[in-house]
């Protein structure tokens, strides 16, 4: 293969998205490097060293999809899924549980988590889905079966006690169904019971705001009358019922709660590690203090900080301009992303693209929050940076996949 000015030409003669894989690439270096230094001073180099060889097996699996096509991809969805689905199911029973989540499948040297291949072929699988047999996400069966092969998976995960995982299944639906045609009365209908009830857990102020964001969409979409009023009156009901229900929790159990919205209520427990990343991200300036020279990261005021964490080593050690080049980078990927969808002749892979442009944006936007305290704390790795093997290979092969729909963007499936 040869290199152009923005693609990469395969041995077909067709261009992939050279951008697309250059920004990837410099994204899993930056990982690498943020990896090694967290580790650096922690007697934890085995972690470093497991990254290194997964992102080897990764660019690997990068570069052996560039040369596969979408009509290849759509014939093995539903077999691997299939498969993907039997090892989910009897995870919660022979998996490695690490701090109460058994997702991870232990095979001696590196631990599998098959979630993270899940999310590949549920994508896959729904958009074969809405791109075949007529389907039209303005019918209610056609979602509900959408939404059907969204929650087996989701289920299954759930039974893993992963719920950030969880989360990531159903925020990928939406934007796939949107991208399918679905009226964005329809996108809220899925978001609001979401966002309504975080707000109710929030704060009765966070709950009239989001209701009140709820009420101006619908009465500027112009909607059915009566169907805004009744999913107004719903998601009402369920911020009365949530509220009522949190009231009647033990004092334990909403302390629980407390601490997973808001961690800074618990200062020496869950909210420690949020309150330690912004001090590192915040200690970085504008330049930052060097590499390996990073005060929180080599004195491990964080622990485990090359995973979910990870946002703090180029934040302290580079800076805001380190932090803004890991943004940028990520940014240019969901451009790309976007591109790509936009400009592919198959519905698949457009769809396809979506979901899983989906998946990194939804990753990025809660890990980030994460390390400034701004979303909840629920173990999602920022996308090529936070450690973790079956993350990064899943995410290398979701970028060959792209690249690979964009060398066959004039071809209808």
């Amino acid at each position: 293969m040869r290199f152009t000015q923005d693609d990469i030409k395969v041995n077909n003669g067709s261009s992939v998205d050279g951008i697309l894989i250059f920004c990837t690439l410099v994204l899993t270096a930056i990982g690498l490097a943020s990896i090694y230094s967290a580790t650096y001073d922690a007697g934890s180099s085995v972690y470093f060293q497991r990254q290194l060889i997964w992102a080897v097996l990764g660019t690997i699996g990068l570069v052996t999809m560039l040369f596969v096509s979408p009509r290849t991809i759509e014939t093995v969805a539903i077999i691997i899924h299939i498969i993907i689905l039997c090892i989910l199911a009897v995870v919660p029973f022979v998996g490695k549980t690490v701090a109460g989540t058994t997702a991870w499948i232990d095979l001696g040297y590196f631990n599998f988590q098959p979630s993270e291949v899940a999310k590949i072929t549920t994508i896959l699988v729904l958009a074969l889905y809405l791109s075949k047999h007529n389907a039209s996400v303005r019918s209610f069966k056609t979602l509900a079966t959408a939404g059907l092969i969204v929650a087996i998976p989701m289920g299954l995960v759930l039974l893993q006690a992963d719920v950030g995982t969880s989360l990531i299944f159903f925020l990928m639906y939406i934007p796939v169904v949107f991208w399918a045609g679905a009226s964005p009365f329809i996108v809220i209908v899925l978001t609001a019971p979401f966002i309504v009830g975080l707000a109710a857990l929030i704060g009765t102020s966070a709950l009239l705001v989001a209701l009140g964001i709820l009420l101006v969409a619908l009465i500027l979409l112009r909607e059915n009358g009566f169907a805004s009023a009744v999913v107004f009156g719903f998601n009402s009901a369920i911020a009365v019922s949530i509220q009522v229900l949190y009231d009647r929790l033990a004092p334990h159990q909403q302390s629980r709660i407390a601490n997973f919205i808001e961690p800074g209520s618990d200062p020496l427990g869950v909210g420690y590690n949020v309150i330690q990343s912004k001090v590192a991200i915040g200690s970085g300036g504008l330049t930052g203090k060097g590499f390996l020279n990073g005060t929180q990261t080599q004195l491990n005021f964080i622990p485990a900080q090359w995973t979910d964490f990870i946002f703090c080593v180029p934040g302290e050690e580079f800076g805001f301009i380190g932090a803004s080049i890991v943004l940028v980078l990520l940014g240019i990927v969901f451009i790309r992303g976007i591109r790509i969808a936009s400009i592919v002749k198959s519905k698949f892979a457009s769809l396809v693209t979506i979901g899983f442009i989906g998946i990194l944006f939804f990753h990025t936007v809660i890990n980030i929050g994460m390390t400034v305290g701004l979303t909840p704390v629920i173990g999602i790795p920022l996308p090529f940076l936070s450690y973790g093997g079956s993350a990064l290979f899943s995410k290398l092969i979701m970028v060959g996949l792209l690249s690979a729909f964009y060398a066959n963007r004039k071809e209808y499936t």
